[in-house]
């Protein structure tokens, strides 16, 4: 009996069309990649919003958190998309369920309402930078502690304290990061 190998056409067709069609429906975050096509405005920049009359606080929040992260961590390469939804309804279109924000690799963060704070953004903007500073892989292998503690740490998160396990992350990278400078926490977060 002779054994048929999909052809490189099947193949293909598999890679570029089914495999991204499977991900934007299921994997709803993947949806920053492309927020018009779930009917936001994308027309001025990295800044989507659900109603462009909601565009100027959402780039004053980004640029905030942009210039904040690029001075008190290291500056964030290019800028990745921020998708600000106003409505739960937007949130839910990209799968954030009860979280505030999510982010996809280092290329962009999507906002729920409650997001809509300089802190928050921050803290989203931290994931991105250790996504770009560490590569995306080694970021997903770093522990909790860290990954978290950096960023609700770093961004100044004024909530205190914050419901566990976050104000133990917090605390442990406290800990840890006590005495270095920001140059040095790359070298170490390689360590860990």
């Amino acid at each position: 009996m002779k054994v048929r190998r999909p052809s490189l056409w099947r193949l293909s067709v598999l890679l570029l069309v089914i495999v991204p069609f499977a991900a934007w429906m299921l994997v709803k975050p993947v949806r920053v990649l492309a927020p018009s096509l779930v009917g936001l405005s994308c027309d001025r920049g990295p800044v989507c919003t659900e109603d462009p009359e909601q565009w100027p606080v959402a780039n004053s929040l980004y640029a905030e958190g942009m210039a904040f992260v690029s001075v008190a961590v290291a500056p964030v390469e290019g800028a990745p998309r921020a998708v600000f939804c106003a409505t739960q309804a937007c949130a839910d279109r990209f799968g954030l369920g009860a979280r505030a924000a999510v982010t996809v690799g280092t290329w962009g963060t999507v906002y729920a309402p409650r997001a809509w704070k300089p802190y928050f953004v921050r803290h989203e903007l931290i994931h991105v930078l250790q996504g770009q500073r560490l590569g995306l892989a080694r970021r997903l292998l770093l522990p909790t502690w860290f990954v978290e503690g950096m960023a609700y740490a770093l961004s100044e998160d004024p909530r205190a304290p914050l419901a566990e396990p976050w104000e133990a992350h917090r605390n442990r990278f406290n800990e840890w990061f006590r005495g270095m400078t920001v140059d040095r926490l790359w070298l170490e977060a390689r360590q860990l």
